[in-house]
């Protein structure tokens, strides 16, 4: 009887060979995002003088958020 050989196995790929160091910064800066904006909104059901202090900080802390996201410290990290 004709018998063929099994195919190859595929390659490994996904999150076994990599450290979970960047998968974790990444859901704790989505969670500083969704608390900013939780926080933000609560401030702004309480009238427009919290509202508008509130939309000013979360300003400023989304952009500190985003720029922890594309890592612009990280080649002084990584140089240390």
């Amino acid at each position: 009887m004709f018998a063929m050989a099994p195919p190859t196995r595929p390659p490994r790929v996904g999150m076994t060979d990599r450290s979970y160091g960047g998968l974790q910064s990444r859901l704790r800066l989505i969670m500083y995002t969704s608390v900013t904006v939780f926080l933000t909104a609560w401030f702004c059901t309480m009238g427009p003088i919290p509202a508008v202090l509130s939309l000013v900080v979360a300003k400023h802390v989304l952009v500190a958020i985003l720029v922890m996201g594309l890592g612009v410290d990280r080649a002084r990290k990584e140089a240390i």
